[in-house]
C-alpha cells in the first residue's frame, strides 16, 4: 500500500514537471503560436535570371509579379480561402549554385500585407547571371519548404524560365525529390524566340519540355507565356489557378485530371480524362529526353571552341 502511494506521488510529480516544462517552452518562444498558424497555401516563386534573359526582360518578369499581387481578383482569392491566408517566398535562380532569396516566407492575410509584399518586391534590385539550372532551383526550394513556419494545406513550387536545364544535376532527379516531399511543381515556360547573348538558340518546344520534365504533383500545370510581353498576364492567370486551386476560365469538374496546359491569350487543355487513364502529372514522356538542355549546351560550346 505504501509502495503504491509512493509510485503515485512520483508519477504525479513527473507530470507536473513535464507540464511546467511545456509551459516554460511556450513562454520562452513567442513565435510558437505563429508557427502553428494554418494557411491555405505555401507558394515559392522561382524566377529565372539566367544569361538568356536581358535586364529589360528581367524587369518585365519582376513587374509581372508586382502587378499580379496588387490585382483585386488575386487579393480576393488569397483572402477568400478556407483560412483566408497564404504564405509566399520569392527567389531568383540561374546556375546550379546561384539562387538568391529576395523575400523569405511572408504571411499574406490582409490587403495591407499583400500590398507590403508587392512593394518590397518592387524595391529589390534586378540581377542577371549566366547558366540555367532548374534542378538547382528545385533543390534550393526543398529546404526552403522544410523550414516553413506555418502549417500549409498545399505546398507549391512555381518555376518560370525561358530555357531547359543545362547545369547541375538531372532535372528529373530533382523533381522527384521534391515530389517525394509532397511539393507540387508548376511551370511558366517563356517562349523566348531569340538566341541569348552568347548565340545559344532558344528551345522551340519549351512548353513540352516543362510538361514532361519539370512539373509534377497533385493538380500540377503549366501556363505558357508566348513572349516576355505576355508574361504579366500569364503570371496573373497562373497565380489565380494556384491560389484558388481552379482554372480561372473553366469550372472545375470532379472527373478532370489536374494537369492543364494554358496559353496566353488562348487556353488549351491537353490532359482531361478519368483518373488512371492518363500518365501521372509531370510524368508525360518528353520525346527528346529530359537531358536535352545539357546535350544542346555541350554541342553548342564544342562547336564554339572548334571555330
Amino acid at each position: 500500500m505504501v509502495v503504491s502511494r509512493v509510485a503515485d506521488h512520483r508519477t504525479g510529480w513527473r507530470r507536473f514537471l513535464a507540464s511546467g516544462a511545456v509551459l516554460l517552452g511556450l513562454l520562452a518562444s513567442p513565435v510558437a503560436a505563429e508557427e502553428a498558424k494554418e494557411i491555405d497555401l505555401a507558394l515559392a516563386l522561382a524566377i529565372d535570371v539566367s544569361g538568356s534573359i536581358d535586364p529589360d526582360e528581367a524587369e518585365l518578369q519582376r513587374q509581372g509579379y508586382v502587378r499580379a499581387f496588387t490585382d483585386p481578383q488575386i487579393k480576393r482569392a488569397i483572402l477568400g480561402g478556407y483560412n483566408g491566408r497564404i504564405a509566399v517566398a520569392y527567389f531568383e535562380w540561374s546556375d546550379a549554385w546561384r539562387q538568391q532569396l529576395l523575400v523569405d516566407w511572408t504571411l499574406l492575410d490582409s490587403d495591407a500585407a499583400i500590398e507590403a509584399f508587392a512593394d518590397r518586391l518592387a524595391r529589390m534590385p534586378i540581377t542577371v547571371l549566366t547558366r540555367t539550372s532548374i534542378s538547382g532551383a528545385i533543390r534550393y526550394a526543398v529546404p526552403l519548404f522544410e523550414r516553413l513556419p506555418f502549417v500549409a494545406e498545399r505546398k507549391v513550387l512555381d518555376i518560370s524560365g525561358d530555357g531547359a536545364n543545362n547545369d547541375g544535376g538531372l532535372i528529373t532527379l530533382a523533381r522527384d525529390e521534391a515530389l517525394a516531399r509532397r511539393i507540387t511543381i508548376n511551370g511558366l515556360p517563356i517562349m523566348n524566340g531569340r538566341p541569348n547573348k552568347y548565340g545559344f538558340p532558344p528551345d522551340p518546344d519549351l512548353d513540352l519540355y516543362y510538361e514532361g520534365c519539370v512539373i509534377g504533383g497533385p493538380r500540377s500545370f503549366i501556363i505558357v507565356a508566348r513572349s516576355f510581353a505576355e508574361f504579366g498576364e500569364a503570371v496573373r492567370k497562373k497565380l489565380l489557378q494556384e491560389i484558388a486551386g481552379t482554372d480561372p476560365a473553366t469550372p472545375r469538374r470532379a472527373s478532370d485530371v489536374p494537369q492543364r496546359r494554358l496559353g496566353v491569350p488562348g487556353e488549351r487543355q491537353v490532359a482531361q480524362a478519368l483518373e488512371g487513364s492518363m500518365p501521372a502529372p509531370g510524368k508525360r514522356p518528353y520525346g527528346l529526353g529530359c537531358d536535352i538542355g545539357e546535350r544542346r549546351s555541350r554541342e553548342f560550346w564544342q562547336r564554339r571552341f572548334q571555330q
